[in-house]
Protein backbone atom coordinates (compact mmCIF):
# COMPACT_ATOMS: atom_id res chain seq x y z
CA UNK A 1 0.00 0.00 0.00
CA UNK A 2 1.46 3.02 -1.03
CA UNK A 3 3.01 5.47 1.81
CA UNK A 4 0.27 8.31 1.32
CA UNK A 5 -2.31 6.38 2.18
CA UNK A 6 -0.98 5.37 5.34
CA UNK A 7 0.77 8.59 7.12
CA UNK A 8 0.52 12.16 6.53
CA UNK A 9 3.66 14.54 5.17
CA UNK A 10 3.83 14.63 8.91
CA UNK A 11 4.51 11.14 9.91
CA UNK A 12 0.95 10.52 11.69
CA UNK A 13 -0.58 7.74 11.24
CA UNK A 14 -3.92 7.87 8.79
CA UNK A 15 -6.98 5.41 9.33
CA UNK A 16 -5.50 2.77 6.48
CA UNK A 17 -1.88 2.67 8.38
CA UNK A 18 -4.48 0.85 11.62
CA UNK A 19 -5.64 -1.71 8.89
CA UNK A 20 -9.39 -0.15 9.14
CA UNK A 21 -10.80 -1.01 5.67
CA UNK A 22 -13.02 0.93 3.55
CA UNK A 23 -14.92 0.96 0.14
CA UNK A 24 -14.16 1.92 -2.98
CA UNK A 25 -10.57 2.79 -4.52
CA UNK A 26 -8.69 5.81 -3.46
CA UNK A 27 -6.52 8.17 -5.78
CA UNK A 28 -2.91 8.34 -5.63
CA UNK A 29 -2.90 10.94 -2.55
CA UNK A 30 -6.34 9.82 -0.61
CA UNK A 31 -7.25 13.20 -0.35
CA UNK A 32 -9.14 15.87 -1.91
CA UNK A 33 -5.94 17.01 -3.80
CA UNK A 34 -6.14 13.89 -5.71
CA UNK A 35 -8.59 16.11 -8.06
CA UNK A 36 -5.96 18.04 -10.60
CA UNK A 37 -5.91 21.72 -10.03
CA UNK A 38 -7.24 21.78 -6.08
CA UNK A 39 -4.77 23.30 -4.21
CA UNK A 40 -4.88 23.32 0.25
CA UNK A 41 -2.81 25.48 2.45
CA UNK A 42 -2.65 25.70 6.49
CA UNK A 43 -2.32 28.26 8.86
CA UNK A 44 -2.06 26.76 12.69
CA UNK A 45 -1.96 29.16 15.76
CA UNK A 46 -1.16 27.44 18.35
CA UNK A 47 0.01 29.86 21.88
CA UNK A 48 -0.52 29.80 25.66
CA UNK A 49 -1.75 27.69 28.24
CA UNK A 50 -3.70 27.70 30.98
CA UNK A 51 -6.61 30.02 32.68
CA UNK A 52 -8.10 31.70 29.35
CA UNK A 53 -8.27 35.55 29.48
CA UNK A 54 -10.26 36.99 26.22
CA UNK A 55 -8.22 38.73 23.66
CA UNK A 56 -5.04 36.90 25.28
CA UNK A 57 -5.74 33.12 25.17
CA UNK A 58 -4.28 30.65 24.82
CA UNK A 59 -4.91 30.08 21.24
CA UNK A 60 -5.40 26.79 19.41
CA UNK A 61 -6.99 27.90 16.36
CA UNK A 62 -6.28 28.88 12.32
CA UNK A 63 -6.86 28.88 8.99
CA UNK A 64 -7.65 26.50 5.61
CA UNK A 65 -7.53 27.42 2.68
CA UNK A 66 -9.30 25.56 -0.56
CA UNK A 67 -8.26 27.08 -4.01
CA UNK A 68 -10.46 24.92 -6.50
CA UNK A 69 -8.10 26.07 -10.06
CA UNK A 70 -4.98 26.98 -8.23
CA UNK A 71 -3.59 30.05 -7.74
CA UNK A 72 -3.93 30.85 -11.61
CA UNK A 73 -7.47 30.00 -11.53
CA UNK A 74 -8.68 32.17 -9.26
CA UNK A 75 -11.56 34.24 -10.55
CA UNK A 76 -12.84 31.51 -12.82
CA UNK A 77 -16.31 30.31 -12.13
CA UNK A 78 -16.69 26.80 -12.16
CA UNK A 79 -20.27 25.03 -11.37
CA UNK A 80 -21.02 24.83 -7.77
CA UNK A 81 -23.70 23.55 -5.62
CA UNK A 82 -24.49 23.31 -1.83
CA UNK A 83 -26.51 21.77 0.89
CA UNK A 84 -27.50 23.07 4.48
CA UNK A 85 -27.88 20.00 6.51
CA UNK A 86 -28.88 21.43 9.50
CA UNK A 87 -28.20 25.38 9.39
CA UNK A 88 -26.86 26.08 13.52
CA UNK A 89 -23.42 27.71 11.53
CA UNK A 90 -22.60 29.55 8.78
CA UNK A 91 -20.61 29.76 4.95
CA UNK A 92 -20.76 33.05 3.75
CA UNK A 93 -21.52 33.16 -0.28
CA UNK A 94 -23.85 30.51 -0.28
CA UNK A 95 -26.61 32.65 -1.70
CA UNK A 96 -24.95 33.90 -4.90
CA UNK A 97 -23.84 30.35 -5.45
CA UNK A 98 -27.41 29.14 -4.90
CA UNK A 99 -28.83 31.88 -7.55
CA UNK A 100 -25.47 31.54 -10.13
CA UNK A 101 -24.55 28.00 -9.97
CA UNK A 102 -21.17 29.25 -9.52
CA UNK A 103 -18.33 29.48 -7.62
CA UNK A 104 -15.14 31.25 -8.47
CA UNK A 105 -13.51 32.46 -5.01
CA UNK A 106 -11.34 30.27 -2.99
CA UNK A 107 -12.88 28.84 0.39
CA UNK A 108 -11.91 29.07 3.80
CA UNK A 109 -12.52 27.78 6.76
CA UNK A 110 -11.93 28.60 10.49
CA UNK A 111 -13.82 29.05 13.59
CA UNK A 112 -16.89 30.24 14.35
CA UNK A 113 -15.87 34.07 15.00
CA UNK A 114 -13.21 34.18 12.88
CA UNK A 115 -15.11 34.70 9.50
CA UNK A 116 -14.94 38.40 9.29
CA UNK A 117 -10.88 38.18 8.84
CA UNK A 118 -11.37 35.19 6.75
CA UNK A 119 -13.92 36.96 4.80
CA UNK A 120 -11.17 40.21 4.27
CA UNK A 121 -8.37 38.05 4.05
CA UNK A 122 -9.68 36.76 1.02
CA UNK A 123 -10.77 40.22 -0.89
CA UNK A 124 -6.90 41.25 0.13
CA UNK A 125 -5.71 38.07 -1.52
CA UNK A 126 -7.70 38.53 -4.90
CA UNK A 127 -6.92 42.02 -4.46
CA UNK A 128 -3.36 41.32 -5.09
CA UNK A 129 -2.99 38.07 -7.23
CA UNK A 130 -6.44 38.96 -9.19
CA UNK A 131 -7.41 42.30 -9.77
CA UNK A 132 -9.16 42.30 -12.28
CA UNK A 133 -11.83 39.92 -10.33
CA UNK A 134 -11.37 42.21 -7.00
CA UNK A 135 -12.32 45.54 -9.64
CA UNK A 136 -15.58 44.15 -10.80
CA UNK A 137 -17.32 41.97 -7.34
CA UNK A 138 -16.71 39.56 -4.71
CA UNK A 139 -18.30 37.34 -2.43
CA UNK A 140 -15.90 35.30 -0.62
CA UNK A 141 -16.65 31.66 0.50
CA UNK A 142 -15.64 31.60 4.38
CA UNK A 143 -17.11 28.78 6.66
CA UNK A 144 -16.74 27.66 10.54
CA UNK A 145 -17.06 25.30 13.23
CA UNK A 146 -16.76 26.01 16.95
CA UNK A 147 -13.45 25.57 18.97
CA UNK A 148 -13.95 27.60 21.95
CA UNK A 149 -13.94 24.47 24.11
CA UNK A 150 -10.11 24.85 23.49
CA UNK A 151 -9.54 27.98 22.27
CA UNK A 152 -10.09 31.72 23.20
CA UNK A 153 -12.39 32.11 20.46
CA UNK A 154 -13.72 35.39 21.31
CA UNK A 155 -10.40 36.95 21.17
CA UNK A 156 -9.56 38.75 17.81
CA UNK A 157 -6.85 35.85 17.01
CA UNK A 158 -7.32 35.19 13.92
CA UNK A 159 -6.57 37.55 11.43
CA UNK A 160 -7.03 38.36 7.51
CA UNK A 161 -3.26 38.34 7.29
CA UNK A 162 -3.34 34.65 8.19
CA UNK A 163 -6.16 33.83 6.09
CA UNK A 164 -3.94 35.30 2.97
CA UNK A 165 -1.12 33.39 4.69
CA UNK A 166 -3.43 30.02 4.38
CA UNK A 167 -3.36 31.22 0.79
CA UNK A 168 -0.34 31.94 -0.15
CA UNK A 169 0.33 28.35 1.21
CA UNK A 170 -2.18 26.34 -0.63
CA UNK A 171 -0.16 23.67 -2.62
CA UNK A 172 -1.23 20.23 -4.64
CA UNK A 173 -0.33 16.45 -3.90
CA UNK A 174 -0.34 15.38 0.14
CA UNK A 175 -2.05 17.35 2.76
CA UNK A 176 -1.68 17.41 6.69
CA UNK A 177 -4.39 16.38 8.65
CA UNK A 178 -5.58 16.23 12.61
CA UNK A 179 -4.89 19.52 14.34
CA UNK A 180 -3.93 21.99 11.43
CA UNK A 181 -5.19 25.08 9.94
CA UNK A 182 -9.31 25.72 11.03
CA UNK A 183 -9.16 22.03 12.48
CA UNK A 184 -6.74 22.72 15.15
CA UNK A 185 -8.74 23.34 17.73
CA UNK A 186 -11.96 20.77 16.85
CA UNK A 187 -13.34 17.72 18.34
CA UNK A 188 -15.26 14.73 16.65
CA UNK A 189 -17.26 12.22 18.79
CA UNK A 190 -15.44 13.87 21.86
CA UNK A 191 -11.80 13.28 20.73
CA UNK A 192 -9.65 15.32 18.83
CA UNK A 193 -10.67 15.64 15.54
CA UNK A 194 -10.30 18.58 12.90
CA UNK A 195 -9.59 17.80 9.57
CA UNK A 196 -9.64 14.99 7.39
CA UNK A 197 -9.39 14.05 3.85
CA UNK A 198 -10.06 11.05 1.05
CA UNK A 199 -10.77 10.94 -2.31
CA UNK A 200 -12.25 8.07 -5.01
CA UNK A 201 -11.44 7.04 -8.24
CA UNK A 202 -14.87 6.59 -10.44
CA UNK A 203 -14.42 4.44 -13.45
CA UNK A 204 -16.07 6.40 -16.54
CA UNK A 205 -15.60 3.62 -19.14
CA UNK A 206 -13.65 5.85 -21.52
CA UNK A 207 -11.44 7.26 -18.51
CA UNK A 208 -11.40 7.98 -14.84
CA UNK A 209 -13.09 10.88 -12.87
CA UNK A 210 -11.92 11.61 -9.20
CA UNK A 211 -14.63 12.97 -5.77
CA UNK A 212 -12.14 14.40 -3.38
CA UNK A 213 -13.69 14.99 0.28
CA UNK A 214 -11.95 17.49 2.87
CA UNK A 215 -13.92 17.90 6.13
CA UNK A 216 -13.59 20.13 9.32
CA UNK A 217 -15.06 17.19 11.55
CA UNK A 218 -16.28 18.58 15.01
CA UNK A 219 -18.81 16.91 15.85
CA UNK A 220 -20.68 14.35 16.96
CA UNK A 221 -21.53 12.66 20.77
CA UNK A 222 -19.04 9.45 21.70
CA UNK A 223 -21.71 7.51 22.27
CA UNK A 224 -22.55 7.51 18.79
CA UNK A 225 -19.09 6.76 17.37
CA UNK A 226 -19.20 3.43 15.11
CA UNK A 227 -15.72 2.51 12.81
CA UNK A 228 -15.83 0.36 10.20
CA UNK A 229 -19.79 -0.22 10.86
CA UNK A 230 -18.54 -1.08 14.30
CA UNK A 231 -20.08 0.76 17.22
CA UNK A 232 -17.97 2.07 19.53
CA UNK A 233 -18.57 4.61 21.48
CA UNK A 234 -19.86 1.82 24.83
CA UNK A 235 -16.76 0.28 24.29
CA UNK A 236 -14.59 4.17 24.48
CA UNK A 237 -17.03 5.60 26.87
CA UNK A 238 -14.23 6.36 29.64
CA UNK A 239 -11.77 9.14 29.38
CA UNK A 240 -14.57 11.66 28.35
CA UNK A 241 -13.99 15.40 29.54
CA UNK A 242 -15.55 17.34 27.03
CA UNK A 243 -18.97 15.86 27.61
CA UNK A 244 -18.43 16.06 31.16
CA UNK A 245 -18.35 19.79 30.11
CA UNK A 246 -21.67 19.16 29.03
CA UNK A 247 -23.53 21.95 30.99
CA UNK A 248 -21.85 24.41 28.64
CA UNK A 249 -21.46 22.49 25.39
CA UNK A 250 -23.94 19.60 24.78
CA UNK A 251 -23.18 16.37 23.68
CA UNK A 252 -22.51 15.94 19.96
CA UNK A 253 -22.62 19.93 19.28
CA UNK A 254 -19.73 21.55 17.54
CA UNK A 255 -20.38 21.67 13.48
CA UNK A 256 -18.82 19.78 10.54
CA UNK A 257 -17.90 21.78 7.14
CA UNK A 258 -17.18 19.63 3.99
CA UNK A 259 -15.80 20.52 0.59
CA UNK A 260 -16.23 18.21 -2.11
CA UNK A 261 -14.03 18.14 -5.66
CA UNK A 262 -14.29 16.40 -8.64
CA UNK A 263 -13.03 16.65 -11.96
CA UNK A 264 -16.10 14.85 -13.35
CA UNK A 265 -18.03 17.73 -15.68
CA UNK A 266 -21.21 18.30 -13.71
CA UNK A 267 -24.05 20.95 -14.16
CA UNK A 268 -24.63 22.88 -10.36
CA UNK A 269 -27.45 20.95 -9.64
CA UNK A 270 -25.31 17.78 -9.89
CA UNK A 271 -22.52 19.47 -7.59
CA UNK A 272 -25.48 19.88 -5.14
CA UNK A 273 -26.84 16.34 -4.96
CA UNK A 274 -23.04 15.52 -4.39
CA UNK A 275 -22.94 17.84 -1.53
CA UNK A 276 -26.19 16.36 -0.32
CA UNK A 277 -24.59 13.03 -0.13
CA UNK A 278 -22.22 13.69 2.51
CA UNK A 279 -24.78 13.07 5.48
CA UNK A 280 -24.61 9.44 4.39
CA UNK A 281 -20.70 9.53 4.89
CA UNK A 282 -21.17 11.21 8.22
CA UNK A 283 -23.81 8.64 9.28
CA UNK A 284 -21.74 5.76 8.85
CA UNK A 285 -19.43 7.19 11.59
CA UNK A 286 -22.56 7.26 13.88
CA UNK A 287 -23.98 10.45 14.44
CA UNK A 288 -27.40 11.02 13.78
CA UNK A 289 -27.07 14.95 13.42
CA UNK A 290 -26.79 17.34 16.27
CA UNK A 291 -29.27 20.43 16.36
CA UNK A 292 -25.88 22.19 17.95
CA UNK A 293 -24.01 21.20 14.90
CA UNK A 294 -24.08 23.29 11.91
CA UNK A 295 -23.58 20.87 8.77
CA UNK A 296 -22.94 22.86 5.76
CA UNK A 297 -21.17 21.16 2.65
CA UNK A 298 -20.31 22.23 -1.05
CA UNK A 299 -19.49 20.96 -3.97
CA UNK A 300 -17.91 22.20 -7.42
CA UNK A 301 -16.41 20.59 -10.40
CA UNK A 302 -13.51 21.73 -11.91
CA UNK A 303 -14.46 20.84 -15.64
CA UNK A 304 -16.18 22.91 -17.60
CA UNK A 305 -13.39 25.95 -16.71
CA UNK A 306 -14.73 29.43 -16.63
CA UNK A 307 -18.30 28.17 -18.62
CA UNK A 308 -20.55 29.78 -15.69
CA UNK A 309 -18.48 33.23 -15.76
CA UNK A 310 -20.98 36.01 -14.50
CA UNK A 311 -18.43 39.28 -15.88
CA UNK A 312 -19.62 42.25 -16.52
CA UNK A 313 -20.17 41.77 -20.60
CA UNK A 314 -18.82 44.14 -23.17
CA UNK A 315 -20.62 45.26 -26.51
CA UNK A 316 -23.53 43.61 -27.90
CA UNK A 317 -24.37 39.97 -27.87
CA UNK A 318 -23.79 38.15 -31.62
CA UNK A 319 -23.63 34.92 -32.59
CA UNK A 320 -20.91 33.90 -30.16
CA UNK A 321 -22.63 35.04 -27.34
CA UNK A 322 -23.04 31.55 -25.75
CA UNK A 323 -22.11 29.29 -22.86
CA UNK A 324 -21.95 25.73 -23.47
CA UNK A 325 -21.54 23.14 -21.04
CA UNK A 326 -20.78 19.16 -20.63
CA UNK A 327 -22.09 17.29 -17.78
CA UNK A 328 -22.46 13.55 -16.70
CA UNK A 329 -26.25 12.64 -17.56
CA UNK A 330 -28.05 12.58 -14.63
CA UNK A 331 -28.91 8.68 -14.84
CA UNK A 332 -25.13 7.95 -14.70
CA UNK A 333 -24.76 9.96 -11.46
CA UNK A 334 -24.59 6.94 -9.00
CA UNK A 335 -21.39 6.13 -8.70
CA UNK A 336 -20.50 9.43 -7.88
CA UNK A 337 -22.64 9.73 -5.28
CA UNK A 338 -21.34 6.57 -3.63
CA UNK A 339 -18.05 8.11 -3.99
CA UNK A 340 -19.01 11.08 -2.03
CA UNK A 341 -20.13 8.79 0.72
CA UNK A 342 -17.22 6.51 0.90
CA UNK A 343 -14.45 9.10 1.07
CA UNK A 344 -16.48 11.45 3.90
CA UNK A 345 -16.53 8.17 5.74
CA UNK A 346 -12.99 7.70 5.33
CA UNK A 347 -12.02 11.78 6.09
CA UNK A 348 -13.87 11.23 9.05
CA UNK A 349 -11.93 8.31 10.92
CA UNK A 350 -8.60 10.23 9.17
CA UNK A 351 -9.86 12.90 11.20
CA UNK A 352 -9.59 11.13 14.49
CA UNK A 353 -6.90 8.61 13.57
CA UNK A 354 -4.21 11.60 12.86
CA UNK A 355 -4.43 13.20 15.95
CA UNK A 356 -2.72 13.67 19.30
CA UNK A 357 -4.03 14.58 22.91
CA UNK A 358 -4.71 18.40 23.04
CA UNK A 359 -4.58 20.96 26.19
CA UNK A 360 -6.07 24.18 25.63
CA UNK A 361 -7.64 26.82 27.56
CA UNK A 362 -8.63 26.40 30.86
CA UNK A 363 -6.55 23.21 31.20
CA UNK A 364 -9.41 21.87 29.00
CA UNK A 365 -8.12 18.29 27.57
CA UNK A 366 -8.95 16.61 24.37
CA UNK A 367 -7.86 13.21 24.40
CA UNK A 368 -6.91 11.65 21.20
CA UNK A 369 -8.62 8.27 19.73
CA UNK A 370 -7.13 5.56 21.57
CA UNK A 371 -5.41 3.69 18.50
CA UNK A 372 -5.01 0.00 20.39
CA UNK A 373 -8.35 -0.06 21.68
CA UNK A 374 -9.70 0.47 18.25
CA UNK A 375 -8.24 -2.12 16.93
CA UNK A 376 -8.49 -4.77 19.34
CA UNK A 377 -12.35 -3.83 18.83
CA UNK A 378 -12.52 -4.41 15.42
CA UNK A 379 -10.30 -7.56 15.50
CA UNK A 380 -13.08 -8.89 18.38
CA UNK A 381 -15.62 -8.41 15.81
CA UNK A 382 -13.65 -10.10 12.71
CA UNK A 383 -13.16 -6.67 10.92
CA UNK A 384 -9.33 -6.45 11.19
CA UNK A 385 -7.35 -9.92 10.91
CA UNK A 386 -5.83 -11.12 14.29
Amino acid sequence: MSETLLVTPAGKPRARALGIPFTGNPGRFNAITDVPGVEVGYTTLISGDGKMEIGKGPVRTGVTAILPLGREGAGQAIAAGHHSFNGNGEMTGVSWLEESGALNMPILISNTHAVGPCHRGTIDWMVRNKPDVANQWMLPVAAETWDGYLNDINGPHVTSAHAVAALDAARNGAIEEGSVGGGTGMNCYAFKGGNGTASRVVNYGHRDYTVGVFLQANFGSRKELTIAGVPLGAKLADDNPIEAFAANLPAGAGSCIGIIATDAPLLPGQCKALARRVPLGLARTGTAGSHFSGDIFLAFSTANRDALNGRFPKGEPDAGAYGHIDFIPWGRMDDFYTAVVQAAEEAVVNALVANAEMIGRDGHRSPNLPHDRVVNALKTRGVIAS
